[in-house]
């Protein structure tokens, strides 16, 4: 019997290539498309506490019970601690059209933007490192060492010579965003989504390791139930 690799037509592979490369792609803008939706959130919430602090002098109490409501609401979303809720009004405060210089923040993550907005005082600055994070993947780590290293001082010929927009943020940034708690929270899905990641992660090291080591090996099941003592 032929295999079933010998009666496949002559442009499947490259045909599969090109599959693959689509489905990435979808997953990658579904990602930045939730970041971007828990982002244009929080800047909401942010500008309302703004308001409200302004127009009826809310203090800082004010803001305790808002989080400890919010979160008997949404008691899976993690985004609704005090000091959170005080990052979304800080973000409403110094971006109230919720641009950075003028690109839009809700094509980083959340957390690149608490690093953006916490370390970098100036506005010029704190736009070119955005425009860099974007258009070069930084991931929040690689972020956070380029501000501590003063980067846009090596780069300062840069600083006001950068596009005024990048409408195709970097792969890498969705790789980031997939990486942050608060979307999964977002979406519903808890700490149960990253245990699954780990576990498939897993199998998937165990099933390559076990074909390696030849015949007399066996994978008996993934969660397979072992009693042992009773």
């Amino acid at each position: 019997m032929a295999s079933s690799k010998s009666i496949l037509p002559a442009d499947y592979t490259p045909w599969l290539v090109s599959l693959k490369s689509r489905i990435i792609s979808a997953q990658q803008r579904a990602t930045l498309a939730v970041n971007q939706e828990l982002v244009q959130l929080y800047h909401y919430l942010g500008s309302e506490i703004l308001e409200r602090q302004s127009r009826q002098g809310w203090g800082a109490k004010v803001i305790d019970r808002l989080a400890s409501d919010l979160r008997e609401a949404f008691p899976k979303m993690k985004g609704f601690s005090s000091s959170n809720l005080k990052y979304m009004r800080f973000f409403a405060q110094q971006c109230p059209s919720g641009l950075i210089g003028q690109q839009p923040a809700d094509q980083l993550p959340w957390f690149h933007l608490v690093t953006l907005l916490t370390k970098v005082s100036e506005g010029i600055q704190r736009e070119w490192y955005a425009v860099q994070t974007i258009s070069q993947g930084w991931s929040r780590s690689t972020l956070d060492m380029h501000i501590k290293n003063s980067l846009h001082l090596r780069q300062a010929a840069a600083v006001t010579n950068f596009e005024s927009r990048l409408s195709n943020p970097h792969a890498q940034l969705a790789v980031e965003a997939l990486k942050d708690p608060y979307l999964f929270d977002f979406l519903g899905l808890g700490d149960e989504a990253h245990e699954r990641d780990i576990e498939n992660a897993l199998i998937r090291h165990i099933t390559r390791f076990l074909l390696e080591l030849g015949a007399g090996f066996a994978f008996v099941g993934r969660q397979f139930r072992l009693e042992v003592g009773g």
